[in-house]
């Protein structure tokens, strides 16, 4: 085979495959033409990154495999996105993932990109046991501040999964009035795969509501800043006044 026709071979293959990968290494590692020799070491090094992450999200399910040891069944992880932005909802969602089910590539959305956050979406949906998706408005923020309003929404998507969780594993909160068994974890969404499949879903959904936003209220360009305070999104309040999605308590600085 010609270097461009293994060149071609390699971009098809699926990188999230172990065998895949160890297959290709197999066929070309004799071959000693300087741009196969290039092609070989790159995948090598996808099959070491390849398996560096399963290795961390066999380790973001430590406290899924703790729980489910002590006899819970049903662990349900819950996040929020939007608490520090000008304008739109806070949005929470409680997930519950399959027992047995490694998802890769799971953590704090802020550290994911947009890219790999919309497959993830896709990925967690087909997959999880339920999912609850909850929201307060920026009226309920300004009306209760945003701690309260973000326990609200916590406790929408609590009641909007389709099977009740038996213990709650909490991005560093306990929510008030829930009668569920409670797991505030500090950097929850960066240690327990159900917590950060909870901010993927919750950051993405909120993205989508933002960009939709965006096309109502085009001059403060939320599709780029999803509500939060960039230069450019305060410089717009300051020259338009606000819209009718923008938190009041949040921008009394500004106008």
């Amino acid at each position: 085979m010609s270097i461009n026709d293994i060149k071609e071979e390699f971009k098809k293959i699926d990188y999230d495959s172990i065998n895949a990968l160890e297959s290709f290494i197999e066929c070309y590692k004799d071959d000693s033409r300087s741009g196969v020799v290039m092609i070989v070491s790159n995948a090598k090094k996808k099959l070491d990154a390849l398996n560096n992450e399963i290795k961390r999200s066999y380790k973001m399910l430590e406290f899924e495999r703790k729980y489910y040891e002590m006899g819970y069944k049903y662990i349900c992880g819950i996040d929020e996105v939007g608490r520090g932005p000008l304008a739109g909802p806070v949005v929470t969602c409680a997930v519950i993932l399959p027992k047995d089910e490694t998802i890769l590539y799971l953590n704090d959305s802020k550290q994911v990109s947009k890219k790999k956050r919309e497959e993830l979406y896709d990925i967690i949906k087909e997959k999880a046991v339920a999912i609850g998706i909850g929201m307060s408005s920026e009226e309920k923020i300004d009306e209760i501040n945003i701690l309260q309003a973000t326990y609200e929404a916590m406790r929408i998507s609590i009641d909007n999964l389709s099977v009740k969780p038996d213990i709650l594993l909490n991005d560093a909160v306990k929510i008030p009035n829930v009668n569920i068994h409670q797991v505030p974890i500090i950097k929850g969404d960066t240690l327990s795969a159900s917590i950060a499949a909870a901010s993927i879903v919750a950051k993405v959904t909120r993205d989508r509501i933002m960009e939709q936003y965006a096309d109502i209220y085009p001059q403060y360009g939320f599709a780029e800043n999803v509500g939060y305070g960039s230069a450019k999104h305060i410089e717009a309040i300051k020259k338009y006044g606000p819209s009718p999605i923008h938190r009041r308590t949040f921008i009394k600085n500004f106008v």
